[in-house]
C-alpha cells in the first residue's frame, strides 16, 4: 500500500515524513525499522483521547440520576431519553466519522475531534446549574455529548491502518478497552467530585440535593466542566505528535464494503457485544434507581454503576488477545452463550421484595457486562481477518457506528418495557433472543468446521 505522509509542520516532523514513502507494516523489517514506534505513539495518544469520548459520551448516565432531588422537574421517560439521546447522535456521527480518515487524515481528525469535546463539556456544566432550564436545552446538550461518541469510528478506524494484522487484535483491544474505562471513569468520579467546588467561583453555585428530609449541597456542573482541561491537554497532543498515513481512499472508493455480505454480519455482531455494552452501561444507574429505589436501603445506583462499565472495559483488550491466539469466531461464540445465561438469569431478580434480591441481580448484570466485554475485543479482531486492510478500517467504523445504536436502544427498551409491563424482563427477553440469533449467524459464517471464513 503506497501512502503520502502529511509533513506536521515542526521540523522534525517534517524529517520524519520526508522518510515515509511507503506504509507496509506487513512487512516485518519494515514494521520493526519504521512502523512501530509511529504506531505505538499513535495509539497511545488515540486511546487518551477516546478515554475522554467515552467521558464525555456517558457523562448524562451520571448526571441523570441527581437531576430530580436538584429540583428538576424531569418524568421517568424524559429521563431516560436524555440518557438514550447522546448514544442516538454518536452512533449517527460514527457514520461518516468511518470514512474521514482515509480522506483527511489521523493526525487533523482526531485533534479536531477531540477539541469539539469542549462542547458538551462547557455547555453541560453550564446548564445543570439552574433546575429551570427548559427541556429542549437539555436534550439539546445531551445531544452534544454524542460528539464523544461519534469519535470512536474515526480513532479505531485509524488504528487498523498502523497495525499489521496480527497484532491488531491486542491493538485495537488495548484502543477499545481503555477508551471504555471513560465510561467507568466518568460514572466513578461523578459522586466524588460533584461534592465540593473544586473550580472555586468560577465553577458556579451549588444547588441543594434534597431526599427523604436529608439535604446537602451539590455542585453538579462538575460533573462536565471537570473534563475541559484533559480535553485540551490531550488535543494539543494530537495536533504536535500525531502523524497522518492518509491512504488513497475516497468515500466511494470505500463504500464498496456495503456490497459485501460479512459487512452486515460483522454489524449484527458487533450489536451484541458493544450495542449492549454501551446500552447498558448508559441505563444502569437508571436500572438499579428503577428495580430497587422503593425498597428500603435502597442502593445509591452511581455507587455500583461504574463496575459494570469497568469489568466490560477491563476485559475487551483479554478477549482481542485471547482471539488473537485461539481466533474471534471462537471468543465471540462463547462470549454470546454467556450473554444468553445472563439476560435469562437477571429476570429472576428483577421484582424483588427485598434488598436481599440486589446481589443476585448485581451479579447477573456483572456476567453480561464481562461477556460483552470480552465479545467487543473478539468480534474486532475479525473484522481485520475477514476483510483486506482498505476495507476494514472503513468496516470497523460502520460496525462501531451501527452497534453504537444500542446506547440509544437499549434505554428505550427499558423504558418501554418498565412503563408498559413495571419491569425490565420484557426487554432483556429480546435482548436474550437477539444474541441467540448472532450465534447462529457466527457458528455457520465464521466458526463451524467448513465455514465460508474460519476466522
Amino acid at each position: 500500500m503506497t501512502v503520502e505522509i502529511i509533513p506536521a509542520g515542526l521540523a522534525k516532523a517534517e524529517s520524519e515524513a520526508s522518510k515515509l514513502l511507503t506504509w507496509d507494516p506487513e512487512n516485518p523489517v519494515f514494521w520493526e525499522k519504521t512502523a512501530a514506534k509511529l504506531a505505538k505513539r499513535t495509539l497511545w495518544i488515540t486511546t487518551a483521547a477516546l478515554t475522554l469520548s467515552f467521558a464525555t459520551w456517558f457523562v448524562w448516565s451520571a448526571v441523570i440520576v441527581r437531576l430530580p432531588e436538584l429540583g428538576f422537574p424531569l418524568s421517568v421517560s424524559q429521563r431516560f431519553m436524555l440518557t438514550a439521546l447522546p448514544g442516538f447522535v454518536g452512533a449517527t456521527l460514527r457514520i461518516p466519522y468511518s470514512f474521514i480518515v482515509q480522506i483527511f487524515g489521523t493526525r487533523r481528525v482526531v485533534a479536531i475531534a477531540t477539541a469539539s469535546l469542549l462542547i458538551p463539556s462547557i455547555g453541560i456544566g453550564l446548564a445543570v446549574q439552574d433546575p429551570s432550564t427548559p427541556y429542549w436545552v437539555l436534550l439539546a446538550l445531551a445531544a452534544s455529548a454524542g460528539l464523544g461518541g461519534g469519535n470512536f469510528s474515526a480513532f479505531m478506524s485509524s488504528t487498523s491502518l498502523f497495525y499489521p494484522k496480527a497484532r491488531q487484535g491486542t491493538a485495537l483491544g488495548i484502543q477499545a478497552g481503555i477508551g471504555n474505562f471513560g465510561v467507568s471513569i466518568v460514572q466513578f468520579l461523578t459522586p466524588l467530585i460533584i461534592g465540593a467546588g473544586i473550580f472555586g467561583p468560577l465553577g458556579g453555585k451549588a444547588l441543594i440535593w434534597s431526599k427523604a428530609g436529608v439535604e446537602k449541597q451539590l455542585w453538579i456542573q462538575n460533573a462536565a466542566f471537570f473534563w475541559a482541561i484533559p480535553v485540551v491537554v490531550v488535543a494539543l497532543l494530537a495536533a504536535v505528535y500525531l502523524r497522518s498515513i492518509p491512504v488513497t481512499a475516497s468515500l466511494k472508493d470505500q463504500a464498496v464494503i456495503f456490497r459485501r455480505k460479512h459487512t452486515w454480519v460483522m454489524t449484527s455482531l458487533y450489536f451484541m457485544t458493544f450495542g449492549s455494552f454501551s446500552g447498558l452501561a448508559a441505563s444502569f444507574a437508571l436500572l438499579i434507581r428503577e428495580v430497587f429505589g422503593k425498597l428500603p436501603g435502597a442502593p445509591d445506583p452511581l455507587r455500583y454503576a461504574f463496575l459494570g462499565a469497568l469489568i466490560g472495559s477491563a476485559t475487551r483488550p483479554l478477549g482481542g488477545w485471547i482471539s488473537d491466539k485461539i481466533g474471534g469466531a471462537k471468543v465471540t461464540m462463547v462470549s454470546g452463550a454467556v450473554m444468553i445465561l445472563a439476560a435469562v438469569g437477571v429476570m429472576f431478580f428483577t421484582s424483588p421484595t427485598s434488598m436481599s434480591e440486589f446481589v443476585p441481580f448485581f451479579a447477573m448484570m456483572m456476567l453480561l457486562f464481562l461477556a460483552s466485554g470480552i465479545g467487543n475485543g473478539s468480534t474486532f479482531r475479525m473484522i481485520p481477518v475477514i476483510f483486506p486492510r482498505k476495507e476494514a478500517a472503513p468496516v470497523l467504523g460502520w460496525t462501531a457506528a451501527i452497534a453504537a445504536y444500542g446506547f440509544f436502544i437499549v434505554p428505550l427498551c427499558f423504558g418501554w418495557s418498565m412503563g408498559r409491563f413495571g419491569s425490565p424482563n420484557a426487554a432483556f427477553g429480546i435482548f436474550a433472543g437477539f444474541y441467540a440469533l448472532n450465534l447462529l449467524l457466527c457458528h455457520w459464517y465464521y466458526a463451524r468446521k467448513g465455514a465460508e471464513i474460519p476466522c
